[in-house]
């Protein structure tokens, strides 16, 4: 397997998903290995750090890539396999930005209250015990909480030449914030352009469902996948993800229940295409199977997430079985280091 390593310089982040050349062409099969900076940068370092003091909106969830893929054409599906996902730091952080979040008023949803008031939380890493420490600014309340690393963007060029902000998810993939873009798990994306042009980013240590104050906790991250493409079959329309126990898709939309919508829709289809269900079986059975946790409800698009188990289901390998390759090339590239 060829294997290539990428540690952007901060001129080289990418803060679009569209519009940015790519930094390396790669051949499908390839292994990369990245580095990855948190969504704020590097800037929010210590409690007294505050978002409006040290952020700049117009660059936030700092990209690394884009990649081109050799032999990637519109129609064609993309497919991302994240082998391995290692905090980069040994704290993370996360804060409240004014009017941004899930219980706050925003542009969007206007209010005569004030903003929240700032605060930034730092958490400590211990590698040993793979915790990150919860540490209340307001009283001498802590808890260690089990690390869950995962990638707040994952996306590829939208379609139309369009160019997108680095904190939009939309049916390209982008900011989904779902703590399921995991390692172990496999992303399935539409071609729009020539090349597909994907990038990743935004580590979290850990982030619960929903990401509510808007900012989950953030650090920077070490990425190993591999790339992969499938040609000669209908691309998603919408993100899929495979794990060796789910299959997932996402929406993202405003209002949250036409996200919710989205992501359903595209699981029927899923299972349509998977079973040979008509669709109205397809929508009858997610009725009594699937999980719907939420990815974000405070991105310009909210993310719903749904979830059906495999063990519902007759055994079938969806694109004909590459979670499962992939899911062994991982296991000699985890062996050999």
């Amino acid at each position: 397997m060829d294997v290539v390593e990428f540690r952007p310089e901060p001129h080289e982040y990418a803060w679009t998903f569209g519009g940015a050349a790519p930094v390396r062409e790669v051949e499908p099969g390839t292994v990369l290995r990245l580095w990855c900076d948190d969504a704020f940068a590097g800037k929010i370092r210590s409690v007294t750090d505050l978002a409006s003091a040290s952020l700049d909106p117009r660059f936030l969830n700092p990209q690394t890539g884009p990649f081109s893929v050799r032999g990637a054409e519109p129609g064609d599906t993309l497919v991302l396999h994240l082998v391995d996902l290692t905090p980069a730091r040994d704290w993370g952080a996360s804060t409240l930005v004014p009017f941004f979040g899930g219980l706050t008023g925003t542009d969007r949803t206007a209010l005569l209250h004030d903003a929240l008031p700032e605060l930034t939380w730092i958490y400590e890493l211990d590698r040993a015990r793979n915790t990150v420490t919860f540490s209340a600014r307001r009283s001498e309340f802590s808890v260690d909480l089990p690390v869950a690393p995962m990638l707040g963007t994952v996306g590829v060029a939208p379609a139309n030449r369009e160019v997108r902000s680095s904190l939009t998810p939309d049916a390209f993939g982008g900011n989904m914030d779902t703590p399921e873009m995991r390692a172990g798990v496999t992303c399935y994306l539409p071609v729009n352009e020539p090349g597909a042009i994907f990038s990743v980013g935004d580590g979290h240590y850990r982030q619960g469902e929903g990401e509510s104050c808007g900012t989950a906790v953030e650090g920077a991250m070490d990425v190993t996948l591999i790339v992969e493409l499938v040609k000669g079959t209908a691309a998603p329309g919408w993100p899929r993800l495979e794990s060796d126990d789910e299959l997932i898709t996402v929406g993202s939309s405003r209002p949250l229940e036409d996200a919710w919508r989205i992501g359903q829709k595209e699981m029927i289809s899923w299972l349509s295409a998977l079973h040979g269900l008509d669709p109205l079986d397809a929508y009858q059975l997610l009725t009594q199977i699937s999980l719907s946790p939420l990815a974000n409800v405070v991105d310009t698009n909210y993310s719903a997430v749904t979830k059906v188990s495999k063990a519902f289901l007759p055994r079938v390998d969806p694109y004909d079985g590459i979670h499962r390759d992939l899911r062994a090339r991982a296991t000699e590239i985890t062996g050999s280091r």
